[in-house]
């Protein structure tokens, strides 16, 4: 990666064998070309009937009007808040009748910087900007007359490169928030950097929890085992085909992943890797699509979908911007068996169209009904996956 920003995915590139999982190697169809700049976006409009998904599921928009949708959490009542980038807001989009559309679509933060991580914990709703994390009390009762916000942590760095946020309160009841690389690729002394901390929910006891994630945009826990599971982005400017996007388990605090030394299977990095024995740190639980952007991702709890997607991983696939082909721009799953990961295969597709990108997945939200929505920044909407109505 050379100084170039590297912006999750402004879009990514390929279609190939990718390896999943240390030495299992699996194909997702891939397409072919040629073009050796960022796909071009189409206009603004919704193309439903291009998504392909597996046999007896749906896709639907659930709400419109959501420019720059990104992270998302859920709060007790049904009403789904919805992160930001460049747009400085917050969403609210309250439940509508029967749960397959939502209600009302309500702007309670805006001209922040960049509010991409929000979390939901005991009535309040926590909002991760670039340097700092926020708290707005009582919100559920106050969606059109939001109360001030609390500074809950403020030292966090304030790099722009891979600054925005995701963030979740993990089974133990502490706040977990991730800091990128502010690079594309480097080193840095500030143990913050590349980092997963954690703090508890009134912003004390901040902690680095797992050292060499470049820049993790999207986790969860492992319902059975409450253990920590994580997408990250790899550098850039390695080619078309490396290093891949990764699926990271850290079932514990202290563990390094390997960024900037080693990438995917304990690969040495050409550029930092020289002199250093990747023996040393994790390797990835599975190799994701190169340059793919994996972002948010989540485990399937739900009832709706069949038996066999229950405790899959979804990973919502933000899409290249460095590849010569397109890539990503999709939901992928990823099998576990025995803690360990056996499968990565396409579940959602169709945002990408002849190089040319409609919609961008960036997290995925598995709701009380079963169904699984997926936020889309680049058509400013919500999707609503259902399985059999």
């Amino acid at each position: 990666m050379t100084a170039r920003r590297t912006q999750e995915g402004r879009s990514r590139k390929s279609d190939s064998a990718f390896l999943v999982a240390p030495f299992v190697v699996l194909s997702i169809v891939l397409v072919s070309a040629s073009c050796v700049c960022a796909p071009q976006l189409l206009g603004s409009g919704i193309h439903l009937d291009k998504i392909k998904l597996p046999p007896g599921f749906k896709i639907t928009l659930y709400a419109e009007g959501v420019e720059g949708a990104r992270s998302m959490t859920l709060g007790p009542n049904g009403t789904l808040y919805v992160g930001t980038r460049a747009q400085g807001k917050v969403y609210a989009i309250t439940p509508g009748p029967g749960g397959e559309r939502g209600g009302k679509v309500i702007t309670i933060a805006k001209g922040l910087k960049s509010p991409n991580g929000v979390a939901f914990r005991n009535g309040s709703l926590y909002v991760a900007e670039i340097s700092r994390v926020l708290r707005f009390d009582e919100i559920s009762d106050r969606l059109t007359d939001p109360p001030k916000p609390v500074v809950v942590n403020d030292q966090f760095p304030e790099d722009e490169h891979h600054g925005w946020k995701f963030m979740a309160f993990g089974p133990d009841g502490m706040l977990y928030v991730p800091v990128g690389a502010p690079c594309n690729v480097c080193v840095r002394q500030d143990p913050r950097y590349a980092s997963i901390m954690r703090m508890h929910p009134d912003g004390s006891g901040l902690e680095v929890f797992a050292s060499g994630v470049r820049n993790t945009v999207g986790f969860d826990w492992h319902p059975q085992t409450h253990e920590l599971w994580f997408t990250d982005n790899g550098r850039d400017w390695l080619g078309d085909d490396l290093p891949p996007d990764e699926l990271n388990h850290a079932p514990r605090k202290g563990l390094h992943f390997g960024f900037p030394y080693c990438y995917g299977n304990n690969v040495p990095d050409p550029q930092f890797g020289r002199g250093v024995s990747c023996d040393e740190f994790v390797p990835c639980a599975a190799a994701l699509g190169p340059h793919v952007a994996s972002l948010g991702m989540r485990f399937y709890q739900g009832d709706m979908f069949p038996s066999e997607y229950r405790g899959r991983v979804f990973i919502a696939e933000h899409g290249s911007w460095n590849r010569s082909v397109p890539i990503g721009y999709r939901v992928t799953m990823v099998r576990l068996e025995g803690g360990r990961a056996t499968d990565y295969e396409v579940f959602a597709e169709g945002w990408l169209q002849d190089w040319k990108a409609w919609g961008r997945p960036v997290d995925v939200q598995v709701m009380p009904d079963g169904a699984l929505f997926v936020s889309d920044d680049k058509a400013g909407v919500i999707y609503r996956i259902g399985y059999g109505d």
